[in-house]
């Protein structure tokens, strides 16, 4: 077993469990969440557990195939900062939302949140096209989150 070859991977699953473990600190369904209108169509709270499980682990899995496929020490790096980034705006929606009550900032949030997984995915798409593709589940959660966040202001309005 070749540490450097395994190393890569321990630090895409170590920082893809520090999200979700931080994440899961940040979000509080306690009786402020729970007051909340939701749409009809809003999924049980026990579906947002599995939901994140496998989007953590398919953006581990493409964070080290378009890192291993970089062509250089810049692309190397980009990938890493684009991950980290996305992690952190993962992180402050959850703050936003659950941690400050201000689901109307999160609703802004999520736009800086897509828009840096579709930034992910076209820069991961020439270094591996896979890694794109294990994307793609991430991009379409926090679509419908993204939708389901803006239902949720609108439906309980204002906040602050």
């Amino acid at each position: 077993m070749n540490p450097r070859r395994w190393r890569p991977r321990f630090v895409a699953i170590g920082a893809a469990l520090l999200v979700a473990g931080l994440g899961a600190t940040i979000t509080q369904l306690g009786p402020w969440y729970r007051s909340l209108r939701q749409p009809s169509w809003a999924p049980p709270d026990i579906a947002f557990g599995p939901a994140w499980t496998l989007i953590f682990t398919l953006t581990a899995i493409a964070g080290l195939q378009a890192w291993r496929g970089a062509r250089s020490r810049t692309e190397a790096d980009t990938v890493l900062g684009l991950f980290a980034l996305n992690g952190f705006l993962n992180l402050l929606w959850s703050l936003l939302f659950f941690r400050l009550h201000r689901p109307d900032w999160a609703a802004v949030e999520v736009v800086f949140l897509w828009t840096s997984i579709a930034v992910m995915i076209g820069v991961c798409r020439p270094l591996s096209p896979r890694a794109a593709w294990l994307l793609v589940p991430y991009l379409l959660w926090v679509s419908f989150a993204g939708v389901l966040n803006v239902t949720v202001v609108r439906l309980n309005a204002p906040f602050g």
